[in-house]
């Protein structure tokens, strides 16, 4: 008796290891694109974030000048090969929005206060390199150099009216999708280069009511598609959260998700979904880890068509252009 359990069970588990294999099929066809997380930044230590770090004072050695969320930081991550710009946005008092990742300016800048409690002028006159630090504030090696710089939407577009850029909302003000919507409405050849969105799920998801076509996902969804595919992806049922949306992808969960590479991928084409391959996720993580390294970059498989997520799209450009034979 034992032993036909004992078989049942090798007989059951080598089914569900060849109905789940990824070699059952083929590479899926597609390319690989590159989401540049905050355009080229000073990148920082990521252990012990939490929504209160400032990140500033706490950036490596700078390699470069640029700073996150400005025009030139966009502009030098798309000619270094991303084909999209994540960019964060808060309205202003006036009814703008600014673009600017922190919920405070305090941080960044010599300003106090919430982002969105301030117009624009005061914004825009303001230092954002004011604070950053590699040494404790022994040096402070952008001071004075970032004054003026913080753009507002439309800049961004009537500077590069070519770009495709992935809107954050930070905040679950649905009036932030609305605002969006009525920029593009107001110059609908920008429509375009609004790529997608994601952040708190009110302007998300009131954003996506009203752009057609727009790319948009939940972080509760994802981590719900990942969860029950975990569950029950090696029957191949495909949960509704995974359906028609981004699925993002910690490199290093991807190995365990059924079918990886190949058979999850074409899964979830056939489900109208498509991959962002995200860095580690560790405890703490928010969730913007990226492929950041060329070591990690090596861990992404040959056949992988999607996106990767990265924070070091000045190294990770280069490398992805020769890797997966990028024009």
């Amino acid at each position: 008796m034992f032993r036909r359990i004992v078989l049942v069970l090798v007989v059951v588990s080598a089914a569900i290891y060849v109905f789940n294999a990824s070699w059952r099929v083929a590479p899926p066809e597609g390319e690989v694109q590159l989401i540049a997380h905050r355009g080229v930044h000073q990148t920082f230590n990521r252990e012990g974030l939490d929504n209160d770090t400032c990140t500033a004072e706490r950036i490596f050695a700078p390699t470069h000048d640029y700073l996150e969320n400005t025009l030139p930081s966009m502009q030098a991550a798309f000619a270094a090969g991303a084909d999209i710009v994540e960019l964060d946005v808060h309205p202003t008092t006036d009814g703008q929005l600014a673009v600017m990742h922190d919920w405070t300016i305090d941080c960044r800048t010599e300003g106090t206060g919430t982002t969105r409690s301030h117009d624009m002028a005061y914004l825009r006159a303001l230092d954002i390199g004011y604070g950053y630090t590699a040494d404790g504030g022994a040096t402070l090696p952008f001071r004075g150099k970032g004054v003026g710089m913080m753009p507002e939407f439309k800049q961004v577009f009537a500077a590069m009216p070519e770009g495709r850029f992935l809107v954050n909302f930070k905040s679950n003000e649905a009036r932030e999708g609305d605002m969006v919507a009525a920029v593009l409405a107001e110059h609908p050849d920008w429509r375009k280069g609004v790529w997608g969105a994601y952040g708190g799920d009110p302007p998300t998801f009131r954003a996506a009511e009203l752009i057609e076509g727009l790319n948009v996902w939940s972080r509760r969804s994802l981590v719900d598609c990942l969860l029950q595919y975990e569950g029950l992806g090696w029957t191949g049922f495909m949960p509704e959260a995974c359906r028609n949306t981004k699925v993002m992808l910690p490199i290093n969960v991807a190995p365990f998700v059924w079918g990886w590479p190949n058979l999850f991928l074409e899964r979830m084409k056939a489900a109208g979904s498509e991959v962002i391959l995200l860095g580690p996720y560790s405890a703490g993580d928010p969730g913007t880890a990226g492929i950041d390294t060329p070591e990690l970059l090596a861990q992404v498989p040959d056949v992988f068509a999607g996106y990767i997520w990265t924070n070091k799209i000045e190294t990770i450009g280069p490398l992805a252009r020769d890797r997966f034979n990028r024009d």
